[in-house]
């Protein structure tokens, strides 16, 4: 599992955007889901077979309400555990979304902060749409390819609307106050870039995914050790790791919500866009 986990990462990493790129992360993110569904299913198969091979004493009513009891703590600790990892990828997800959201924000009111400055930045607002564009190409390339770190981290970015800024020579109280609030925005800007970048790798908690797996495997070989040995039976014990396995490769989607299933809509960044250069 660790070794599947340190190949996913890396592919996000070194990839530079092409279709090969997303398909090989996807695959990735399949055959994990598939190997923690053989694990979990796995674990009910042999619960079958010790039921049929154990002595009575070991399978009576009296153990079997005591490994019930058991396995009622263990399905609660992992239920906890499993919400936690949820509830951490959702808030992933979200976090990075609003990061994006954040910068289109920042990048409109930069685009009208140097239109009211006045007609001497009508290059440096043509150069920030350019920006933007290029921001956008590299966060979702038109292949549909992950985002490359190289690309993204990559060129001078928003420094060159900095050294327009800088050469500006304001006239009055209200061009240097615009200046100084543009400057301001353009570091948001450029901590944007950053922290965007800083977020491409995995950072899934796979030990806690580890152990995890292995607590639903031992809790399905406890279901399967006393229940009947019918097609009825096999065919829930089936579908429940079926269940299991589906909502483990969405968390893993949503760890890496730049290419995959799971992705980032480019919406409010694409509005920035066509609001830039408007009177």
């Amino acid at each position: 599992m660790t070794a599947v986990s340190f190949d996913r990462t890396e592919s996000i990493v070194h990839f530079s955007g092409d279709g090969a790129g997303q398909s090989e992360m996807q695959m990735k993110d399949i055959l994990i889901g598939v190997v923690v569904f053989a694990i979990i299913f796995g674990g009910a198969l042999l619960g079958l077979f010790l039921g049929k091979i154990l002595p009575n004493q070991h399978v009576g009513a009296e153990s079997r309400d005591a490994i019930r009891t058991i396995m009622a703590m263990l399905a609660t600790l992992s239920a906890v555990v499993l919400g936690l990892l949820t509830g951490s990828s959702i808030s992933s997800l979200a976090e990075k979304e609003s990061e994006l959201r954040s910068a289109g924000v920042q990048f409109i009111m930069l685009d009208r902060t140097m239109a009211e400055y006045g007609p001497e930045t009508a290059k440096t607002r043509a150069l920030l749409k350019q920006l933007l564009a290029e921001r956008i190409g590299q966060i979702w390339p038109e292949e549909g390819g992950p985002v490359s770190l190289t690309a993204l981290s990559s060129g001078a970015g928003i420094n060159l609307v900095q050294r327009d800024l800088f050469a500006l020579s304001p006239q009055t109280e209200q061009q240097r106050w615009l200046r100084d609030n543009a400057l301001q925005m353009t570091n948001t800007i450029a901590e944007s870039r950053w922290t965007t970048i800083e977020q491409i790798g995995s950072r899934f908690p796979w030990a806690f995914f580890m152990v995890v797996v292995a607590w639903l495997a031992v809790i399905f070989a406890s279901f399967g050790l006393f229940a009947p040995r019918n097609a009825s039976v096999v065919a829930a014990l089936l579908v429940a790791a079926l269940a299991l396995a589906g909502p483990i490769f969405m968390m893993l989607e949503m760890d890496q919500p730049y290419g995959g299933m799971v992705k980032i809509p480019s919406t409010s960044l694409r509005v920035a866009l066509e609001q830039l250069g408007g009177s």
